[in-house]
């Protein structure tokens, strides 16, 4: 009866192993590059923000210990939709007013966001984002 019970919790250990290693290496199909992500064309109408905008903000932004939920640098996090539209930072439909497109320009006195150092956004991230704005910053 001993080796049936020991077999059992050996095969119950495998088991969780083998499960636990199939969740990191199934987690890591998600995961995009820089090089990925800068190769989607944001379309220049109907921009979605769970499609487009997140994924720049979270890997551009957010991942830099800038602009995530502990670091928050300027009282701005940009991992979440209610985060990217605090309303000091954007005025939706226009993103000409939005502080948060004058800093990725570099338009409001300071060197353009993200800082040298840090992953730039590209043309078509920025106009990306401009677009977001214009259309109402939807949780889209």
């Amino acid at each position: 009866m001993n080796k049936i019970n020991g077999f059992m919790r050996l095969l119950f250990s495998s088991f969780l192993l083998l499960f636990f290693v199939s969740l990191v290496v199934s987690g890591c199909k998600d995961s995009i590059t820089g090089s990925q992500l800068d190769s989607v064309v944001i379309p220049s109408s109907n921009v979605s923000y769970k499609t487009y905008i997140q994924p720049v903000f979270t890997l551009k932004c957010a991942n830099s210990g800038c602009h995530d939920d502990g670091t928050m640098a300027a009282g701005l996090s940009l991992t979440t939709w209610a985060g990217a539209t605090n309303l000091q930072y954007v005025t939706k439909g226009h993103p000409d007013n939005s502080i948060l497109v004058q800093s990725i320009e570099g338009l409001s006195g300071s060197s353009p966001m993200p800082p040298v150092g840090y992953p730039v956004m590209t043309a078509n991230q920025i106009q990306g984002v401009r677009v977001w704005i214009a259309e109402g910053a939807k949780n889209n």
